[in-house]
Formats: structure tokens, sequence, C-alpha cells
């Protein structure tokens, strides 16, 4: 096929009709093939979702202040993201993943998570925490392999549970898409945080849509090492996460293993990694890596990013 190139003086020229399939000057293809690839079922017609649970009663589902507005072109965006307590955050000249279509039983906002295997998440500096010490709401960026921004994840905890609990505190993370639509909800309850209570470990639970859990992550006691199970909406173990004897490694990467349940089988990992020494010493903003199998089910890739952030906040959020 023939390219077509626009003219300085009449704008954009085509060529007359032929047969077979052409795309006039200009067009840009929704999906990229060298930014997002679609499963290999995928036929370009959108499938629509099914079979989803309403949320659980009492749940007020997400909060009215986060919204989004956004300028720019071709795909960059200046986003402003109201969080609570006159709280913003602003990504500016940010790339979005594109849109995937529906896919079949699929929660809504996780589709994304379909068409990749690799996650990077980002945590923002606060500049207010750096000088003084006092703690913030935590927020994330979490983009994919090519640096598109695919969830913004923001903490929402009250000033006391934060700075009394540190690390400990039992928090609700919310994930939002490129509308600030909560598509997932993280809640951490307070549990004890020390190797000598094997009976009050922790735990995280994962909702998509928020309400509706999909799934959970719970710490397995073992006296040595950092393990934590993976588990499906009924509690079912599925995958294991296996970390190193000793956790906050200097001036390297630290890598928690994806395994099998019987620990045998490396599927992926979650990768702390290593952020320099000025951020590692004087902050607790961290970068993490996930690799997952690209056709792992999406709910335990988003059980997975769970994972991630019980990681973080078990062992790195108080290390500064």
């Amino acid at each position: 096929m023939r390219k077509y190139h626009p003219s300085p003086h009449t704008g954009l020229q085509m060529e007359a009709p032929r047969s077979g399939t052409y795309l006039p000057a200009g067009y840009a293809p929704q999906y990229p093939p060298a930014a997002v690839q679609g499963p290999p079922e995928h036929t370009g017609r959108p499938t629509f979702q099914t079979n989803y649970q309403v949320p659980q009663s009492g749940y007020p589902g997400p909060q009215a202040s986060y919204t989004v507005s956004t300028s720019g072109h071709e795909g960059y965006a200046a986003t402003r993201l109201p969080i609570q307590n006159n709280q913003t955050i602003v990504l500016a000249n940010t790339q979005w993943m594109p849109a995937p279509p529906p896919i079949l039983n699929c929660p809504p906002g996780l589709e994304y998570l379909n068409q990749i295997d690799q996650l990077l998440i980002h945590q923002q500096v606060e500049l207010l925490e750096v000088l003084t010490g006092f703690e913030t709401n935590n927020k994330f960026e979490i983009k994919n392999s090519l640096g598109q921004m695919v969830y913004v994840a923001v903490e929402d905890t009250d000033c006391c549970t934060r700075n009394c609990c540190e690390a400990s505190r039992p928090f609700t993370l919310r994930i939002l898409d490129h509308l600030g639509q909560e598509v997932m909800t993280l809640e951490r309850p307070l549990k004890c945080s020390s190797c000598c209570f094997p009976c009050c470990l922790q735990e995280i639970e994962i909702q998509a849509p928020p309400g509706v859990p999909i799934g959970y992550v719970t710490q397995t006691w073992h006296p040595c090492l950092p393990k934590l199970t993976l588990q499906n909406d009924k509690r079912e173990n599925v995958l294991k996460v296996v970390g190193p004897c000793v956790a906050c490694t200097c001036c390297s990467d630290i890598d928690f293993e994806i395994k099998s349940l019987d620990e045998v089988t490396r599927i992926g990992k979650i990768t702390k990694q290593w952020s320099g020494c000025v951020k590692e010493a004087f902050t607790d903003s961290d970068n993490f890596g996930i690799q997952f199998p690209l056709d792992l089910e999406v709910k335990m890739k988003a059980v997975t990013l769970g994972a991630c952030f019980l990681i973080d906040y078990m062992f790195f959020e108080g290390c500064e």
C-alpha cells in the first residue's frame, strides 16, 4: 500500500479509491501495534461485560471529589486530580495508555491489564514529608513498560492514622483511570506487624469494581523469609510471593518472586528498584516493577498489584 503525503499548500491529498483496505493520510490507529498489543483472540469487535456483582451494601462508592481535567494533544495531557483536604495530583505531559475495548467477564477498568505483562509503580516525592518528616498521603503513578500511564493510585487515610501508626497503618488505596473513575480499591486493615505474632498477620483486600472483592493478599508466617499468599475472591490460594531474607539491601534491586503454590515454579516477580543514595536516604518514595505472564488472569494481575503495595508498606514505607 502506497503512503499518502500531505501537501503544504492544499492539506491532505488522497488518491482515488481502489479495492482493498487503505488508510487516509493522517489517520492514526486507535491501538498502535508498537504501543499496545491486544490479546490473540481479539477480533476488533468489542465484547460486553456480564455477570458483574453489584457493590456490597453500605459501600459509599467512589468519592465525588475525584475528577480529572486534561489538556494537550497526541495523547499527552496535564492531569489534575483533587484528592482531599484541598490536595491534588498534577501530572504534566502525561501520555496515557490507549483505552482497550471491553472484555467479557472482566471488571470495568481492568481491561488494561489484559494487554500487558509488566507494570512500573513510581511513588511521588512529597516535599512536605521530606522537609518535616510529617507523613502525608502517598500517591503513585502506575505505568506500562513503554512509560504510558495506566492508573494513578492515591492513599485515603486521616492525618492521625498516618502519623501514629506509620508503616503499619490501615489504609484505603484508590486506583483511578485517566477519567478519574475509581476502578479498583485496596483495603488494608490494622494488623500487628511483628513476626512474633503469627496469629495477626498482614493482609489486603482487592476490590474491582469498588465494593466487590476479587482477591486477597495475606502474609504467611515464616521466621526468616517474607512470604505472601495470593488468593482469589473465594479465598482459595492461587500463588505465592517469596522475598529475600534481608529485605532492606543497599545499592541493589530487591526481588520478591511470584511462584506456584508449591514454590517450585517461578512465574514472575515484584522488584523494589534501587532509586539512588539521595532518594533512598532522605525519602520513603519507592519505585517498583512487576512482571507476570501475559496470559495470567486479569483479576490475579490486579491481586499481584495489591501485593506490591502491601510489600511497599510492610518493608519500605519506613525506610528513610
